[in-house]
């Protein structure tokens, strides 16, 4: 082989190889590519799912806020309520008192 002949091998064979080189290059880029594209999927995926988990929460803890409101005014309508009623002080002393008064009342019979 002469020189020239020689050149345009290696030229060739450099060539070859440097289109295998790029090509490797690319089908790492294209891999390397859909895997984002995968990651990022399933990053909203999960960004969603959250979200629905967080607003899921929130309604529960809306719902558990009205229940504790509705017992609060309960029992304060209870708590109001109970100075209405007699203790049990007071009724043993009209107990006693309604005793005093049998007699008399038995006597005008």
């Amino acid at each position: 082989m002469d020189a020239n002949s020689q050149e345009n091998y290696n030229q060739y064979a450099n060539t070859g190889m440097s289109g295998i080189n790029v090509r490797d290059l690319e089908e790492k880029q294209n891999i390397l590519r859909e895997r984002m594209i995968l990651i990022g999927k399933n990053l909203v995926d999960f960004r969603e799912e959250n979200n629905k988990k967080i607003l899921e929460i929130k309604r529960e803890i809306l719902g558990v806020k009205n229940d504790i409101e509705k017992i609060k005014s309960f029992l304060e309508s209870i708590s109001y309520q109970m100075d209405k009623f007699a203790k049990k002080d007071d009724l043993d002393i009209l107990a006693k008192q309604a005793k005093m008064f049998q007699p008399i009342s038995k006597k005008f019979q």
